[in-house]
């Protein structure tokens, strides 16, 4: 069962059923919260912009494998002057979040409480540029996108000390690159030793 709230569980289950998306971005010059409406709207003690249907978000994936699963966001009709700004703003690895929402039919108030959608770091940035306005999409993945990326780690000392500080079994490894090592001796029956080139 998902974490929801009896009050959205059961707004789900109601005959006409109004459901918005709510974005969550964090950028070089702020936090920029918006929502698929039309208009402010107040949740969560913050205040949201409603972009109406000018912007879009892909499908949300679920999968019960072990894997990365991302979701782009859209925002259109941006004016050119504006693309230098908006994508200067853009920082890879700043956090995103999508929650699915559901307005009350009455009071055209969120049904509390929104669920968390997607949770994920921004990845790529993709232009669509036309005459006089552009389409700005973030893409975003999941922290599963980490399993993914290679691990720079080497063998040597300064390497172990960043997860064993003190730990001294690596000061050596750099000598050992041109040490000559031999095993026993020409004659037979030597103890054999260590020596430098």
């Amino acid at each position: 069962m998902r974490d929801l709230t009896a009050a959205l569980a059961a707004g789900i289950q109601a005959g006409v059923v109004r459901p918005v998306m709510l974005f969550e971005g964090e950028f070089a010059g702020g936090t920029t919260r918006v929502w698929t409406g039309i208009g402010d709207l107040a949740w969560n003690g913050q205040t949201w912009l409603g972009i109406g249907y000018l912007g879009g978000i892909s499908d949300i994936e679920e999968t019960d494998e072990l894997r990365a699963a991302g979701v782009t966001v859209s925002m259109s009709g941006i004016p050119q002057s504006l693309i230098s700004l908006a994508l200067g703003d853009v920082r890879q690895n700043k956090p995103g979040r999508l929650y699915f929402a559901l307005m009350d039919g009455d009071t055209s108030n969120l049904v509390a409480d929104p669920y968390l959608a997607f949770e994920g770091r921004l990845d790529v940035v993709e232009i669509d540029e036309g005459a006089e306005t552009a389409t700005i999409s973030i893409k975003y993945e999941n922290r599963l996108i980490d399993l993914e990326r290679p691990r720079e780690r080497r063998y040597t000392h300064e390497d172990q000390q960043l997860d064993y500080p003190g730990d001294m079994g690596f000061e050596f490894v750099p000598a050992l690159q041109d040490a000559q090592i031999s095993w026993g001796s020409a004659g037979g029956g030597g103890s054999g030793g260590l020596s430098k080139k």
